[in-house]
């Protein structure tokens, strides 16, 4: 293997299956960027611009695009066309009026949802762990690979601590601030993004097992009734609705 390749490339039998690329077609597909999401649960622009929105036939033409300042994602100009786009991210191509939100759709594990104009400027995000910073503040850190400072006026007794692990937040875009939150509990809406039951919205009903989450099932009821999914799949959308478009 050459030294670009090895450095940059990713060979399109070894892409994550939900990619929409011709495997036979080609050898090689654009690995992404180092960036908030894995390898496994992202997409990079390129295939975003020229395979999916077909706004672009080559990887020339994506590159002119996006160096040209025309794609926001969560607000933010990117010029790198391999930049890693993941759940929640929304994808804003301002001269064609465009803008989605990637999430999971069908049996696909991301796919581009159009969204209205008023939901760009948001963002749902789920709190995987959090730590103490100096000052005695929150650091909650996101599933986006990002992070939100909770300061507190008391460290010893941080009332504005009121986030817990698996929670998810409503952060404002671009400036990203904690707008609202949705505390993963009965009763609440959640999303499932991975496994058997993908894209598949329900209250949540139950939680049951251990104290570790990888062995804990939460029971999910829709209108066909009640399924069983792993605690690490479930992303909490809202109260009695859904705080956001879903497709």
């Amino acid at each position: 293997m050459t030294k670009k390749s090895a450095s940059t490339g990713l060979k399109r039998y070894a892409a994550p299956a939900w990619w929409p690329i011709p495997v036979k077609e080609h050898v090689w597909a654009p690995r992404p960027s180092p960036g908030p999401h894995s390898l496994e649960r992202s997409i990079p622009l390129l295939i975003v611009l020229r395979d999916v929105l077909k706004l672009a036939e080559t990887a020339k033409e994506v590159k002119y695009i996006v160096r040209s300042g025309a794609v926001k994602v969560d607000g933010v100009v990117r010029k790198d066309f391999k930049f890693p786009v993941g759940l929640m991210d929304v994808i804003e191509i301002e001269k064609e009026n465009l803008v989605f939100r990637l999430l999971p759709r069908g049996n696909k594990l991301l796919d581009l949802v159009p969204i209205p104009e008023e939901e760009k400027f948001f963002k749902l995000c789920r709190i995987e762990n959090k730590r103490t910073v100096r000052g005695g503040h929150i650091q909650l850190n996101l599933h986006d690979g990002t992070n939100v400072l909770v300061r507190v006026s008391d460290p010893k007794n941080p009332v504005e601590d009121v986030y817990k692990t698996f929670d998810v937040i409503k952060i404002s875009l671009p400036d990203r601030h904690i707008v609202e939150h949705y505390p993963f509990e009965i009763g609440n809406l959640a999303l499932v993004i991975s496994g058997r039951k993908l894209g598949r919205v329900g209250k949540i009903a139950e939680v049951k097992g251990g104290p570790m989450r990888e062995y804990k099932i939460v029971t999910l009821e829709d209108e066909n009734g009640e399924f069983d999914v792993g605690y690490l799949t479930v992303f909490v959308v809202g109260r009695d609705r859904p705080a956001l478009t879903l497709g």
